[in-house]
């Protein structure tokens, strides 16, 4: 088993009162709840404590993407990733990920992903969410019912753009270009591991088990919600006939460290709060556009997590025993964070 550490650049001084006064956090949230100066603090906080992580000994840091939001504060991982690849020496660097659909051409991805792949001297993993509804259909304007076909299509051309020698015409639906040769080429050959982050759509697991990628489960609430998607996934690989290796697949869990489980409520119930009660308050109408939800995945009866935090129907706050429940494996960082001498760097684990 390997451990990830994994930030989500979480706004980190929403009001106390924002889910009366706010509908969503996600797409709509006001721009002034937004301080240029505080930001300009929590940026730098989070870059210390991915570094501390790396330092502690994580098998890799991790970033993700997300827009119009407070949830996450990188519409740019990748300049997350590029300065973790400078002030890092020998820790993994996953980027979970880059939202294909969104990119106009995908050839960026391509070329980002080997520069910093070069910077960090080979230690790129490289994610390719589908996206969220908010990011890809509401704050980017993605037909939903389009998406999965933009994102097949953009993930084929940043394969090749990484794999042929030669300069190539692609020719796709939704891409066209005439010249691609990109500069510079990643240091792993034939390419950067590839990981693929999921919610839980059976159309994502499969490919992900069709491609031979790394498929990773982020969970919100824990291992029971999560076992009919891994279930799904592990079924689907014996069908393909291939092994049940372990490092197929990676699973986001929040996790808090404590030496009591009085202690971890002390801890660990205000930035628990801070993060189910307004950075996964998300307004329902942003959380399942139609075209969004594949048939299968209907008819396999999971439901999008964004979806049930957006309705309610999910457990929070302290009498659920967010931070006992998660196993001492390290910290959570959705809100505040304890006072200590050298603060630990909190957030979620993504276990391998």
């Amino acid at each position: 088993m390997k451990f990830l550490w994994f930030h989500l650049m979480p706004y980190k001084e929403l009001p106390d009162d924002f889910r009366e006064k706010h509908p969503s956090v996600w797409v709509d949230i006001h721009s002034s709840l937004f301080d240029p100066k505080r930001a300009h603090r929590m940026y730098n906080e989070f870059l210390d404590e991915l570094e501390f992580a790396a330092q502690c000994g994580f098998d890799a840091i991790c970033c993700n993407e997300h827009h119009s939001n407070g949830y996450g504060l990188m519409p740019s991982p990748n300049l997350v990733a590029s300065a973790l690849a400078r002030r890092t020496t020998d820790t993994a660097i996953c980027v979970l990920g880059n939202s294909l659909a969104l990119y106009n051409p995908p050839t960026r991805v391509a070329e980002e992903f080997a520069m910093i792949d070069c910077i960090s001297g080979g230690r790129l993993i490289a994610g390719f969410p589908v996206g969220t509804p908010m990011d890809t259909t509401y704050a980017y304007g993605v037909n939903p019912s389009q998406l999965r076909e933009r994102y097949y299509e953009a993930h084929d051309l940043v394969l090749r753009a990484w794999t042929e020698k030669e300069t190539f015409a692609f020719n796709g639906r939704f891409n066209q270009q005439r010249y691609v040769n990109i500069w510079p080429r990643p240091i792993q050959q034939p390419h950067p591991p590839i990981w693929i982050p999921g919610a839980g759509s059976v159309e994502t697991w499969r490919w992900a088990a069709e491609m031979d990628y790394v498929f990773c489960y982020l969970s919100y609430y824990g291992y029971k919600m999560a076992q009919n998607v891994m279930r799904g996934f592990w079924e689907e690989m014996a069908r393909l006939g291939k092994d049940r290796n372990p490092y197929r697949a990676g699973f986001a869990q929040v996790v808090g460290v404590a030496e009591s489980r009085q202690q971890a409520l002390d801890l660990y119930t205000e930035p628990a709060e801070y993060f189910y009660g307004r950075c996964l308050h998300v307004d329902v109408r942003f959380a399942g556009p139609p075209g969004y939800v594949t048939e299968a995945t209907q008819r396999a009866g999971i439901e999008s997590q964004v979806k049930i935090a957006a309705q309610g129907a999910a457990p929070s706050g302290p009498s659920t025993n967010v931070a006992v429940h998660l196993q001492i494996l390290g910290r959570i960082s959705r809100g505040s964070r304890p006072r200590t001498a050298r603060p630990h760097p909190p957030s979620a684990q993504l276990v391998t």
